[in-house]
């Protein structure tokens, strides 16, 4: 299925210099502010209360965040989730007090502030088990990254390895610079969108590959840029239509998902925009500079096919005589 269908080759590789010197100079704003600022990390990974409360009319966040600051919680995080009555609390860790006490302090200052909020969840997470998240999270991003190497390096070449894992760990850098530079919370459901763009960005990586690799056995006398130029052109209509469904799903989830799929929605938008141009103006550049050519990807296996042509053995006629 094709939108439309673009019957002279761009020539993406004639900017790949531009392209990728864009690229490091995003990656080196991203790995700065995440030097700098950090990430600010949800109470999934530092550890802490999080408190549900429903007003019976629309709640009035700033009254809720001057109740909470007046016990000295000027920390605590303050947003809807869900609906306009619906408030979500989280407060951090205060060694001092007690789950049970930290609650139950709140609740008094809600109260005090509104007779009619109600407390209807109140859950935990220790310090101990937020380590435990952080550092699980890091090595499943790390075997990701491993296994999305070794299965583009056995199934084309290991210029095409090394060129897509970069590509994919700047979507991820930039991602996570997004979220350092504004501060925005980062937890599991975060991280969970940070796998989720790797999976989909080196999706696009395989499928531009793969038209690379055909292209080396269609276009003999082809040039390794115009092989590649030619296979980004083909596959553009077929990445347009991709990319726009999954954003309109993703849009969908961002505008109307509420508070809990906000920063989940937004980290797969920014990775989505990225991958795009990753996938098509990091990758294959890199690949091309790397020094990737048609006998890298078919030479060996059209040697293998001319040996078994030439080790026919013929029948010898002395043996049925």
């Amino acid at each position: 299925m094709e939108l439309f269908r673009i019957k002279k080759d761009i020539p993406f590789m004639s900017y790949g210099r531009i392209t990728t010197t864009i690229s490091l100079l995003t990656f080196i704003l991203a790995v700065f502010f995440l030097a700098t600022r950090g990430l600010n990390f949800g109470v999934d990974f530092t550890g802490g209360t999080v408190m549900e409360v429903n007003y019976p009319q629309a709640a009035n966040l700033e009254s809720v965040r001057k109740a909470v600051d007046s016990i000295g919680l000027k920390e605590a995080t303050v947003q809807n989730f869900g609906s306009s009555r619906d408030v979500l609390i989280r407060l951090p860790v205060k060694p001092e007090l007690s789950v049970s006490q930290l609650s139950e302090q709140v609740k008094q200052a809600l109260v005090a502030a509104d007779a009619n909020a109600e407390v209807r969840r109140v859950e935990s997470v220790g310090a101990q088990v937020g380590d435990e998240l952080y550092e699980n999270g890091g090595l499943a991003l790390f075997f990701v990254c491993i296994g999305i190497m070794l299965y583009l390096w056995l199934r084309f070449e290991w210029r095409f390895a090394v060129a897509a894992i970069i590509a994919n760990m700047h979507d991820v850098v930039i991602i996570l610079g997004f979220f350092a530079f504004f501060q925005w919370e980062f937890n599991l459901t975060v991280l969970a969108a940070v796998l989720a763009v790797l999976g989909y960005s080196v999706n696009e990586s395989v499928v531009v590959f793969d038209r690379v690799r055909e292209n080396f056995r269609k276009m003999r006398k082809a040039t390794v840029t115009q092989v590649i130029d030619n296979a980004i052109t083909r596959t553009m209509s077929r990445t347009i239509i991709t990319h726009m469904m999954t954003q309109t799903m993703v849009g969908s989830m961002l505008l109307f998902g509420g508070e809990v799929l906000h920063n989940f929605a937004l980290a797969l938008t920014i990775g989505i925009l990225f991958g795009i141009y990753s996938s098509v103006l990091v990758a294959s550049p890199i690949a091309m500079w790397l020094g990737v050519n048609r006998a890298n990807l078919i030479g060996n296996t059209e040697k293998k096919e001319g040996e078994s042509k030439e080790k026919v053995i013929e029948p010898d006629p002395s043996e049925f005589a």
